[in-house]
C-alpha cells in the first residue's frame, strides 16, 4: 500500500468513525456533511473525495455493515456443539449491539430498503454456499431453504432485541439463537 492509499484509508476510517459516533447523539436524517467533517477532523473536500453526500455515506455504511455480517457468517462452520454456536451467536449479538448504525437504519425510513438489500445478499450467499457444498439439486433446494430459515429467524430475533433496546443480555440472546439453531435447523442439515 502506498502513502496515498494509506491516507485515503485513514480518511475513510475517520469518516466512518465520525459518522458512527454522531449516530449516538443525532438522528440519521439530521447528520450533515459539516457534522461529519468536524467530528472526523477533516476538510469538506476530503469528505467529497470519498462521498458525494450523506446519503452516499449511508449507502456505504450499509454495504460495510453487510460485509461485516457476511464475514461473520462465512467464518461460522456449524457443528452440533452448543459452545461453538453460542460463541458465534454471541459475536453476532455483540456486533449488533456495538453497531449503532444498524439499530438506527432498521428504525429509519431506510430500514425497509436496507432489509431488502440484506435479504438479497443473503439469498446470493445461500445460493453460493449450496452450489459449492451440496451435490444433489433436490438437497441443494432443501438446504438453501433451511439456511434461509435460520437467517430469517436470526434477523427476527435481533430486530426484536434492537427494538427492545437490548434489555436482555447478549449472552441470553446468543443462548436462544443457539438453542433454536441446534434443535430447529441443525437436525435437518444433517439429513441433507
Amino acid at each position: 500500500m502506498n502513502e496515498t492509499d494509506e491516507r485515503y484509508s485513514i480518511a475513510e476510517e475517520a469518516i466512518f468513525d465520525a459518522f458512527f459516533l454522531l449516530l449516538q447523539s443525532k438522528e440519521l436524517d439530521k447528520i450533515t456533511v459539516a457534522d461529519v467533517t468536524k467530528k472526523a477532523g477533516i476538510v469538506r473536500s476530503t469528505f467529497y473525495n470519498h462521498y458525494e453526500n450523506v446519503p452516499a455515506l449511508i449507502a456505504a455504511a450499509e454495504d460495510k455493515t453487510l460485509h461485516d455480517i457476511f464475514s461473520m457468517m462465512e467464518s461460522f462452520h456449524p457443528k452440533n456443539d452448543h459452545d461453538i454456536c453460542h460463541s458465534y451467536f454471541l459475536a453476532v449479538c455483540n456486533y449488533t449491539k456495538k453497531n449503532t448504525f444498524l439499530a438506527h437504519i432498521l428504525h429509519s425510513p431506510r430500514g425497509d430498503a436496507f432489509f431488502e438489500k440484506a435479504i438479497n445478499m443473503f439469498h446470493k450467499y445461500v445460493t453460493k454456499v449450496t452450489q459449492t457444498t451440496i451435490a444433489k439439486p433436490g438437497d441443494r433446494t432443501r438446504f438453501s431453504y433451511l439456511v434461509a430459515s435460520s437467517i430469517g429467524g436470526t434477523i427476527g430475533v435481533l430486530h426484536k432485541w434492537i427494538a427492545e433496546e437490548f434489555k436482555v443480555p447478549a449472552d441470553e440472546i446468543a443462548d436462544i439463537l443457539s438453542s433454536v439453531f441446534l434443535s430447529g435447523i441443525m437436525p435437518y442439515l444433517h439429513q441433507v
